[in-house]
């Protein structure tokens, strides 16, 4: 792994990268949406064509939240054009409409730390892991996952923190264990009873716990 580590809230990187798309400056690309850049292996890969065909069959999903999905593989764009028609074919989609980033010299892998050093490919380099980043419009980054090359995203999963990321940058909130968009949630302790009577005119209840602090409050999703 390299050693230029993000943190969250830092400014994402810029970068300028050839894509399935044509070249791309990233945040011209981003314009004032959010965007999800998660990295594969290799092209011609099974757990990675299950992975773009599904982003490709929730593009609706994305877009409502104002998202750009933008994949990565560390093999060519001419490669990634090849593969796409295998990954339509998989989703059965008709296209696939967000661009892939060809990384053939892992310059952006290592720019952004993605390899993988437990995953090898046959000329004895690293792969890159399964690394998901979720940057907003205004280019900082909220969230990122690194998964192993074994194991699948749930993208369900990613359109739910964004869901509560969005959320909670607007309100003075907090969304609990397993929360999913409509459901109830946790108001923030720097919020008094009667900010949160004012901000909430839906009401709010408090948990009773042992302890006897009430710092447990819902509020219906505003």
């Amino acid at each position: 792994m390299g050693t230029n580590t993000l943190n969250l809230g830092d400014q994402f990187p810029n970068f300028q990268a050839e894509t399935t798309q044509g070249k791309i400056d990233f945040y011209k690309w981003m314009g004032e949406s959010w965007a999800v850049l998660f990295s594969h292996p290799a092209d011609y890969t099974p757990v990675c064509t299950t992975e773009l065909a599904r982003v490709a069959a929730l593009m609706p999903e994305f877009e409502k939240r104002n998202v750009k999905p933008i994949a990565l593989s560390c093999d060519t764009v001419e490669t990634h054009k090849g593969w796409i028609e295998d990954i339509k074919t998989y989703g059965k989609l008709p296209s696939v409409d967000y661009p892939i980033i060809g990384d053939k010299e892992r310059k952006l892998a290592v720019k952004l730390n993605m390899l993988d050093k437990d995953e090898i490919n046959s000329e004895g380099i690293p792969l890159t892991c399964r690394a998901v980043f979720i940057v907003d419009e205004s280019k900082k980054l909220r969230l990122q996952i690194l998964y192993p090359a074994t194991t699948g995203r749930n993208f369900n999963e990613i359109l739910r923190v964004i869901d509560s990321m969005q959320l909670t940058g607007r309100e003075s909130l907090a969304t609990p264990a397993d929360w999913n968009q409509g459901e109830a949630c946790m108001i923030l302790p720097t919020v008094s009873n009667e900010e949160a009577s004012e901000k909430y005119p839906k009401g709010f209840k408090t948990i009773n716990v042992p302890s006897g602090k009430p710092y447990i409050r819902q509020t219906p999703q505003p």
